[in-house]
């Protein structure tokens, strides 16, 4: 039997850890800690995410402003916004909403931000403490949210004995997901391939791991035969295909229908690894808060 991987229970429990620490982090310094999402156009997916930031946010007991600025900002102003951002001192957590209007450039605003504030973990220096650490600390790193939110899954659902010596296939290299995801799974001892849609016999790669990760944003690339039996199974992609009645249906990047009864352990889409990005977010928020007190 294959069972899944509910993001819903696991994104609530980081969501009480983070709450109790927020709390907790407020009676010592007389102040939530706050979070400030920078939103420029009016993207109807972003701002349905950006929402349910805002929402999740005020529940998990942190402060946060929303910074709304029109698709005709110039780079000079939106870099004049992080850097007002960077020196003020009552924000602990910084987030420029991406993808931006194709004027502006995505990595020189991640590059702009302050690391210590840097909540999304994409800033060089994140990423560069995150490949030479000697050790992964997930409760005090500043870490890419949906890799983080995919090893916390992993680690509650199979332990660090689960991973350890385990064979692990990441479908995907980008920065957001593949790689770093790679590296975290590289810190927990398993023996690790990454992979993409351009690897020789793909499918052989896949039947090797114990542990599959799934992050090409292709809809259900990954087959059921590609999978070998009891492979935890961890689907990164969200995409929406066309239905008959013009709605569309989302997906992942795994075929879930055939992996039911292969994989030992599957994430669901809708309502798996999505719903982790969003708490690991408020959980680094916490993170890089706590981090800025100590100094």
């Amino acid at each position: 039997m294959t069972e899944l991987i509910d993001g819903n229970v696991h994104a609530a429990n980081v969501r009480a850890r983070t709450k109790v620490r927020a709390e907790a982090f407020a009676a010592a310094h007389g102040r939530k800690p706050r979070l400030d999402v920078v939103i420029v156009g009016n993207n109807p997916a972003s701002r349905a995410y950006v929402n349910t930031k805002a929402k999740m946010a005020h529940e998990t007991a942190i402060d946060g402003r929303l910074i709304e600025l029109p698709e005709t900002v110039s780079k000079e102003e939106l870099l004049g916004v992080i850097a007002g951002l960077n020196a003020d001192a009552g924000v602990d957590g910084i987030l420029v909403q991406l993808p931006l209007p194709d004027h502006l450039d995505g990595q020189m605003m991640i590059d702009a931000i302050h690391p210590a504030k840097d909540v999304d973990g994409f800033h060089p220096m994140n990423v560069g403490k995150l490949f030479t650490a000697s050790k992964i600390d997930p409760e005090a790193m500043l870490i890419p949210c949906t890799p983080l939110g995919s090893l916390l899954m992993l680690l509650d659902t199979v332990g660090k004995e689960g991973l350890s010596g385990k064979k692990a296939v990441v479908v995907g290299r980008s920065n957001i997901v593949g790689k770093p995801m790679a590296q975290l799974l590289l810190a927990y001892d398993c023996t690790v391939t990454i992979a993409h849609s351009r690897t020789k016999d793909l499918p052989a790669v896949c039947r090797e791991a114990d542990i599959l990760v799934a992050a090409v944003g292709r809809p259900e690339m990954v087959k059921g035969d590609w999978i070998t039996d009891g492979a935890v199974v961890i689907d990164v992609g969200i995409n929406r295909v066309p239905t008959e009645d013009g709605k569309g249906r989302i997906v992942g990047d795994v075929a879930t229908k055939e992996a039911m009864g292969k994989a030992s352990y599957i994430t669901p889409v809708p309502g798996g690894v999505g719903k982790m990005t969003v708490a690991c977010l408020l959980h680094n928020t916490i993170v890089a808060a706590e981090a800025r007190v100590k100094g």
